[in-house]
């Protein structure tokens, strides 16, 4: 959105605790039938939380939008500009586009674009930094991979500079990373449950799910299907090697839902997962405190381990 939350020196911001906050009374609400009625939500105090909660993340929506738009108007957005190969080249975040269409003559209201921002600005922080944080904790707990990992890193960067920032061409080439970030994604998807409202009926086995029915998908038992993935509980990234991969159901592995309401960022979740887990191995090696077995998981609407995942990090020499 082409701005800064500083959500890590401030994780105590009104936005931040908001986010959360929402997060949780959608997960209560949906594991409490008495709160499904919107007549008896609205008379909870649960429902006055809420609407404080919605008052704030669309309170801070607006002024993203507000100040943009003002920056545009003004002309002050060259600190938007890259330099690419000696040539200057605009750098536009999603925001601007949304602006620059609803001036170009696409019927955007800013309620349109504060909607946007709202679904990118939620749903694309929290599940990041989780699969981040998964594939960190089970490196960790399988340091034959984390060096195959670094081997890798090894060869991308060469013997030119270790540290710099990796460009587009060093992430794609990022492939083992890339199977151990989909493993973990396998074991401990960001959004455990998937809702479908069924189009027409479907006959499984003897049963009949009749059409209009809402169907809920649980990932990660998807995921641990022995018969698509053989000893599911077993970390291994080989699983995604392309021998391995060809043929399988592509609904097999949904970390990103799947069809045609799919998350429309996997791609950009990947590099962006890649460049940050990429970046702590350069620099540090890590140990996980704790076995798998011992973490205790909280399934809302982003699994978490519910004390967090405890590691060691230490610097590589």
């Amino acid at each position: 959105m082409g701005r800064q939350v500083s959500a890590q020196n401030n994780s105590d911001s009104e936005y931040v605790r908001a986010v959360y906050e929402i997060g949780n009374i959608i997960q209560t609400r949906q594991a409490s039938i008495w709160y499904h009625p919107d007549s008896l939500f609205r008379i909870t105090p649960l429902y006055k939380k809420h609407q404080e909660c919605i008052r704030v993340l669309h309170a801070f929506s607006s002024k993203v939008i507000s100040e943009r738009k003002g920056e545009i108007l003004n002309n002050t957005e060259n600190n938007n500009i890259d330099e690419v190969n000696g040539m200057k080249k605009k750098r536009l975040a999603f925001l601007d586009m949304l602006i620059e269409a609803s001036e170009n003559g696409t019927i955007l209201s800013n309620e349109d674009i504060r909607e946007e921002v709202d679904t990118f600005m939620f749903e694309g922080h929290d599940t990041t930094s989780s699969a981040i944080c998964w594939t960190l904790y089970l490196l960790g707990c399988h340091p034959e991979y984390q060096e195959r990992v670094v081997e890798e890193l090894d060869q991308v960067y060469g013997e030119g500079d270790y540290h710099r920032r990796p460009t587009l061409k060093d992430l794609k080439s990022m492939r083992y990373l890339e199977r151990c970030i989909k493993e973990a994604l396998r074991l401990y998807p960001s959004v455990p449950l998937l809702a479908r409202r069924i189009a027409e009926d479907v006959q499984i086995g003897s049963y009949t799910i009749p059409e209009g029915t809402t169907a809920v998908v649980i990932v990660p038992m998807l995921h641990r299907n022995p018969e698509v993935f053989s000893n599911p509980e077993k970390f291994d990234p080989d699983r995604f090697s392309p021998e391995n991969s060809k043929g399988r159901h592509p609904y097999a592995f949904i970390p990103f839902s799947a069809g045609p309401r799919n998350c429309i960022g996997q791609k950009f979740a990947l590099l962006e997962e890649k460049a940050v887990i990429s970046g702590v191995l350069r620099k540090f090696r890590i140990e996980s405190a704790e076995r798998r077995e011992d973490v205790s998981i909280t399934a809302e609407l982003v699994i978490r381990a519910k004390n967090g995942l405890n590691v060691r990090i230490k610097p590589r020499l």
